[in-house]
């Protein structure tokens, strides 16, 4: 079958009204939400207060709600186009570094931050995912990373390095970042590790 000049014409009108429909209903969503960063930047420490209060009553929904929000918040100022954390001035990657927590200090759920805990034997160097970190619209716990303090202690890696994301562990009502942090840690440790910690190869011990 052969499309006629006529057709394509209809065809680029079609596509055009499912844009503009597309764009309409973002607008109606997201009318709520806004416009500018520095607006954005006071409504995002809301909605972390909100979603830190959510995380630590165990109700998931609530929280993956807020971190679908946030995304809409970042997309509205990206002007309702994806890459919301392509780069280090993307809407989400500004929007966590103006809300993350300072150096040391333990994050609330939600906020990018790092801090030392001790879990397992071991003091660990930590930095947490917030709201725009991989995966958090689809699990109920968020990403973070661990490295170790002393390369010459063993630790949960030969690397001195371990990530951790997409985590299921039993809820815990009122636990925080830090004790989610360590208890995850500890399960790695004894269900990975049988609790046996390792050596960090002498590569990733740093240079003189």
């Amino acid at each position: 079958m052969t499309n006629h000049p006529q057709q394509y014409g209809f065809d680029a009108l079609l596509a055009d009204a499912d844009t503009d429909n597309k764009t309409l209903k973002f607008e109606r969503e997201t009318v709520h939400l806004p416009g500018t960063m520095s607006e954005a930047i006071e409504f995002h420490h809301r909605q972390i207060t909100q979603h830190h209060a959510a995380m630590l009553d165990n109700d998931f929904e609530t929280a993956i709600t807020i971190r679908e929000e946030a995304r809409q918040l970042a997309r509205k100022l990206n002007g309702n186009e994806p890459g919301i954390i392509a780069h280090d001035d993307a809407p989400g990657c500004v929007l966590a570094r103006k809300t993350a927590t300072e150096p040391g200090i333990v994050p609330f759920w939600g906020q990018e931050g790092t801090f030392q805990t001790t879990a397992a034997n071991m003091t660990l160097n930590v930095s947490m995912g917030g709201i725009f970190g991989i995966g958090a619209t689809a699990m109920p716990y968020l990403g973070f990373s661990v490295r170790a303090t002393d390369q010459d202690k063993p630790f949960l890696s030969s690397t001195g390095y371990r990530s951790f994301l997409g985590v299921s562990i039993p809820p815990e009502p009122h636990m925080d970042v830090e004790a989610f942090v360590r208890r995850v840690v500890e399960i790695h440790v004894k269900n990975e590790l049988n609790n046996r910690l390792v050596s960090i190869a002498q590569q990733y011990h740093p240079s003189d």
